[in-house]
């Protein structure tokens, strides 16, 4: 970019322009999105500070995990559906609650009734 200037110039004339630099430690780096979450696993993370503004710089490898559909086997929530006549929506969101616990969950709907 700046060919035949050392390491130590440029830091130089960043600093004279108001912009530091501050490595992050970063193991991880999630993107959530509508199509899923953009995951780059040890990144390379820069915190750029530049004229009062902060903004970071991410380099690596980025992976599309997309967006499944419910978190749960399909037969377990159908199996919550028919034992306790409760919609879908609401037997999702107590298996939730209960950490995919297929017996907590029904005994709970079958406790709003």
């Amino acid at each position: 970019m700046f060919g035949g200037m050392n390491p130590k110039q440029m830091q130089g004339m960043m600093k004279k322009m108001g912009i530091s630099q501050t490595p992050i430690n970063a193991k991880r780096v999630i993107f959530e999105t509508d199509e899923g979450d953009l995951v780059i696993d040890n990144p390379d993370v820069m915190k750029i500070m530049m004229q009062g503004q902060e903004t970071y710089q991410v380099a690596g490898e980025a992976v599309l995990e997309e967006q499944g559909g419910d978190p749960y086997d399909e037969d377990d929530i159908k199996m919550v559906m028919d034992q306790t006549e409760i919609d879908r929506e609401i037997v999702i969101e107590y298996l939730q609650k209960n950490d995919g616990d297929i017996a907590k969950t029904i005994i709970a709907l079958k406790n709003l009734v």
